[in-house]
């Protein structure tokens, strides 16, 4: 059956992971199709904007239990090491594929978000959460460190003892314990709903100025320095001055109605 879905809609990808009877656990099969589904939006010019969520009780509780046994039955060397996708393995990609989607990714959450599933939230832009959620990093229960992309991550988010105390302990922390901290964005009572409305807020701004936000704020966060982030600023902007979605944006303010791009 499959893991995940995507759904196109109004310009808006429906992303959902679809293995609800096992909290959508992440086994070898849901790792290969996150990939799968991240690498088929790379390139599609027609989104605007992703909303990441998991049927069910949970977004995602963490890696199939399964998946440690046969990491522990087999040669971890061969499995852990590998660079498939340029510098990441495949449960690392799975992670840090939404960052380099083009637009913004947008992740419901509510249940648990476990361990891999808490690292996956953590490659979307935007986290909104149920007030019940409960988020981990989970590893250390299973005598593990995080190694899905969480120690590029949570340094962008959090503070270093933040990150400590929740990968020493492996226990869950409230949805406002995190939001106070930085992991989650907002709270809502229906997070897919807030998620899913904020997609269309998005998908309703011009389309290459979202995605030059999301390169830019990419060089921001990177250890590129000022000056390169400053190049970057001007050659977005230039890039967006006077072509056709920023006039049909003036265009849109000045007759007071919706831009249509």
């Amino acid at each position: 059956m499959a893991r995940v879905t995507t759904e196109i809609k109004d310009h808006i990808a429906h992303v959902t992971l679809t293995r609800a009877d096992k909290m959508n656990g992440v086994d070898i099969e849901m790792a290969k199709a996150l990939v799968a589904a991240g690498q088929a939006l790379l390139t599609d010019d027609s989104i605007r904007a992703v909303v990441l969520s998991g049927e069910g009780r949970a977004f995602c509780a963490g890696l199939d239990v399964q998946s440690f046994a046969m990491l522990a039955a087999g040669d971890p060397e061969a499995t852990i090491m590998p660079r498939e996708y340029g510098s990441t393995n495949l449960f690392q990609e799975l992670v840090l594929i939404w960052r380099r989607i083009p637009v913004p990714v947008i992740a419901a959450l509510h249940g648990v978000v476990y361990g891999a599933g808490f690292q996956l939230a953590l490659g979307a832009d935007i986290r909104i959460a149920h007030p019940e959620t409960q988020l981990a990093v989970m590893e250390m229960k299973w005598g593990l460190v995080p190694d899905m992309g969480g120690m590029v991550l949570m340094p962008q988010l959090t503070r270093s003892d933040v990150i400590r105390k929740m990968t020493y302990t492996a226990e869950p922390v409230s949805a406002a314990q995190a939001l106070d901290w930085g992991l989650v964005t907002e709270l809502s009572d229906t997070p897919l709903e807030a998620a899913e409305g904020l997609a269309a807020t998005i998908a309703s701004k011009s389309p290459s100025a979202i995605r030059a936000a999301k390169r830019l704020i990419g060089v921001a966060e990177s250890d590129a320095g000022d000056d390169a982030v400053l190049l970057a600023e001007s050659r977005e902007q230039t890039d967006l001055v006077g072509k056709p979605h920023q006039m049909e944006v003036i265009a849109a303010n000045m007759q007071k109605r919706a831009p249509e791009f």
